[in-house]
């Protein structure tokens, strides 16, 4: 008896003691990712909340303004943007894995077959709109100015042979509209969420060696809190690689 009350004691203790982390992560993979630390974190005293956003921006917004602990959705160069635009000083603690972006259609096969004119879409943000223009130039498709960088806009498009119409929007709605347009650039997050699969149905995708770093996002004064150190760590698992690279076959790649 005196031994079941002491063991009770001891978990009512740890119930007490168990540190809660709030943090922000869209659908896919970053949340199942976070779903699979759960238990490890828990069994280390850290009670992991997870807050689904569909949007890039209320995730950085919150964990600005304290709202949330940290978020895990982004890669550096978006956050970099965020952080000038916003005037907010988050910062990454911990890079985890590559989504490669790829561009996707239901009407044609391979890029070649992009007709005169074709309706082409891409993220409204400024580095994944960025991005895809990037990626259609290394593809081919069009040419930026020389001084178009990650930032670049259609208005950087210095020549367009297949003379395409560019238009941008919020890169949550690219999939729901791929049967409506020629291509769509889509971010692996959303083409996974909607059932693609990047390495087979991507006419273009970038490489392994892609800066687009996802990060783990947190503020100053709460980058060296126990609890985010121990998310860190988990992160950086070999059991999370495993998980990362059993799940999602080379559609996210491990960058630890």
């Amino acid at each position: 008896m005196k031994k079941t009350l002491l063991a009770l004691a001891a978990l009512s203790v740890f119930a007490v003691q168990a540190e809660p982390l709030s943090v922000a992560a869209t659908p896919v993979p970053h949340a199942e990712i976070l779903e699979f630390l759960k238990p490890a974190l828990a069994e280390q005293g850290v009670e992991l909340d997870i807050k689904i956003f569909t949007d890039y921006v209320q995730p950085n917004v919150q964990v600005a303004e304290g709202r949330l602990d940290a978020n895990f959705f982004q890669h550096q160069p978006y956050l970099d943007e965020f952080n000038k635009s916003k005037g907010t000083t988050l910062l990454s603690v911990a890079g985890v894995h590559i989504e490669p972006f790829g561009a996707y259609s239901s009407k044609i096969t391979q890029l070649d077959d992009l007709k005169i004119g074709a309706n082409v879409v891409i993220p409204n943000d400024a580095t994944n709109g960025g991005r895809a223009l990037l990626l259609l130039q290394t593809a081919g498709v069009i040419k930026l100015k020389g001084d178009a960088g990650i930032t670049a806009t259609p208005r950087d498009i210095a020549e367009n042979p297949k003379k395409i119409k560019v238009r941008e929007l919020e890169a949550a709605t690219l999939p729901r509209v791929l049967n409506q347009v020629d291509l769509a650039l889509i971010n692996t997050n959303y083409a996974l969420e909607a059932g693609l699969n990047p390495h087979q149905d991507a006419l273009v995708i970038e490489g392994a060696d892609s800066p687009y770093v996802n990060i783990l996002v947190t503020r100053e004064d709460n980058k060296n809190a126990v609890a985010v150190q121990k998310l860190v760590k988990a992160l950086h698992s070999d059991a999370t690689k495993a998980f990362i690279n059993d799940k999602y076959k080379g559609a996210v790649v491990p960058t630890f």
